[in-house]
This record gives structure tokens, sequence and C-alpha cells, in this order.
């Protein structure tokens, strides 16, 4: 019977978390805090470069994306989590739990493209400087911003709608959020089809990502070496530790989250947690390691800090 039922009333159960007696709310406000915290980073990231000119520039319309990104992988999972801790439900309706799916899975895949893309405008400028402005054009920006979008839209679709080919046999998803493997397992027939275009698709993300960015700081170190100029060392240094350090954060806690997977000698609670790391910790940091490590940013904001105090 369950396999005619994915219409919009169709309903999935989550299992959820163990909470103990009188844990509900201060782990719901701390969830809620960790929320807001991440907003207001990623707003303000965002306001920043809308409405201040000096940052108007290719590489800030490209990282522009990456807030955007957060906001969306935070937002896709937490709060609905945290509504069925307070609210003590577990029951989600089945397009909806897709729609999560989809968009978590677009999070993680945007990651790693934007990422990419930023690597290689730090190589036209520290590489090229004298030809950047002719290679960044307004176009080639926006066709590499669409570039991103674009292809992690056609892969996650691609793994979404295979789905579509399998009956749903089972109406449980063991975790507290929907995602493509927790979907995949409430489905019965031969999911071989689905396994292997879900690892094509993981491999073309890395391999396309890392690669670029290989072959991006490898050119910017090279360029680094050979050049005499302390201020080509120190600009290099500035806008490319910032994205090491957030490829290195995401590489991590995206491997606890597909571990979380793999284990079963820990609890169920460690094992969601640490699936719910990728979509919380990379949007918490982000945003902050960019304020630190990149100065213009920095002095940027606190700019417009001492102007707002100062009037």
């Amino acid at each position: 019977m369950e396999n005619k039922s994915f219409g919009f009333n169709s309903e999935l159960t989550l299992d959820p978390f163990v909470i103990p007696p009188g844990g509900k709310y201060p782990i719901f406000f701390l969830g809620l805090i960790i929320y807001l915290f991440g907003i207001f980073c990623n707003l303000t990231l965002l306001s920043l470069i809308i409405l201040q000119k000096n940052l108007h520039k290719p590489m800030y319309f490209i990282l522009f994306s990456l807030p955007l990104n957060d906001l969306v992988g935070i937002t896709a999972m937490l709060p609905k989590v945290l509504s069925d801790i307070v609210t003590e439900t577990n029951k989600v309706y089945y397009p909806l739990c897709v729609l999560q799916a989809f968009l978590l899975h677009m999070y993680g895949g945007g990651i790693l493209f934007i990422l990419a893309a930023m690597s290689f405008d730090r190589y036209a400028a520290i590489c090229m400087p004298l030809r950047y402005s002719t290679i960044m054009t307004p176009r080639i920006v926006v066709c590499i911003i669409s570039l991103v979008w674009g292809l992690d839209f056609v892969l996650i679709v691609s793994l979404f709608s295979l789905q579509t080919r399998l009956p749903r046999c089972k109406s449980v998803i063991m975790n507290v959020f929907c995602d493509n493997p927790s979907l995949l397992k409430l489905t019965c027939g031969n999911r071989a089809v689905n396994n292997i275009i879900g690892l094509f698709n993981t491999a073309v993300m890395q391999a396309v990502s890392v690669s670029l960015q290989a072959f991006s700081y490898v050119k910017i170190l090279i360029t680094c070496l050979v050049s005499r100029r302390s201020e080509a060392k120190t600009k290099a240094i500035n806008t490319c530790v910032a994205q090491l350090v957030i490829l290195i954060i995401f590489e991590i806690v995206g491997t606890f989250t597909i571990l979380s997977h793999r284990f079963t000698n820990v609890s169920a609670d460690l094992q969601k947690i640490m699936g719910m790391l990728i979509f919380l910790v990379p949007p918490l940091l982000n945003p902050i390691v960019y304020g630190l490590y990149t100065s213009e940013i920095r002095n940027t904001m606190l700019r417009v800090i001492k102007k707002r105090v100062s009037n």
C-alpha cells in the first residue's frame, strides 16, 4: 500500500533524538541561537557585498554565492529539526522531505563548485595581474556563477530523478532530517544504478573542485616563490588562506557526515549529530573566516561599524 502513497498527503516518520526530561527547551534555545547567529553572519556578509561599492569586484561577486549557499543549507535543515524537538513531532510529508533533501544536496555541491570558482579568480588575479581585468569581465563572471549553480543543479536533479523509478516500501527515515541516502533506504528493488550515479556525481564534484583548486593554488604558490615583491606574497596569503581553511573545514565535516551512514557501533544520536555537522559548521564559520582573513572585508566592516557608532 505504501508504494502508492506518493501524493502530498503521504507522511514519513523521522527517527527523533532521545532527549532526557527537561532537556527539550535548553536544546531548542541553543539550536535557535546557533541558527540566528549563522543567519546574522551570512546576511552581514551578503549586505556588505551588496551595499559597499569597494566590494563590487569579480572576487566578491563570486564570493556572494557562498553565504547565499550557506543560508540555504542551514535553513533547509535546522529549523525543521528544532521544530520537531520542541513540538515532539517526527512527521514530514514525503514531497517536503524530498525538497529538504534536494536543497541540502544542492548546498553540499554548491560549496565545492563555489570554492573552485573562487580559486580560479585568485589564480587569475595573482598569476596574471595585468590581464585580470580582461579575463574576469562581467560577462565571464556571470558565466562562472551560472556554471557553478547550473552544474550543481543538473547533477543533483539527475541523482534525485532516479528515485522515481523505484517503489517505496518503507515510511521511516532513520535520521532527524531527509537526505538522499535516507530516502533511498525507503525504496525496494535494485538500487545499484542509484548508488552508482550517486558515487559518480560525488566523484565529479570532488574531482572538478579539488583539481581546479589544486591547479590554482600550486600556480599561486609558484608565483609567490618566484616573485620578489613581498606585497604580492602577502596578497596571495590574505586572499587564499580563507578559501583553503573553508575547504579543509568542509572536507573534514563532510567526512564525518559520510561516515555517519557507515558507523554502526556508535549511538544513534551521535550518528545523527555527525550527519548534521556539514550543514552547521560551514555556515557558522565561513563568514567568520572570511572576515578574519580577508583584509578588505574586515576593514570595510570596521569602517561601517565605526560610521554607525559615530552617527
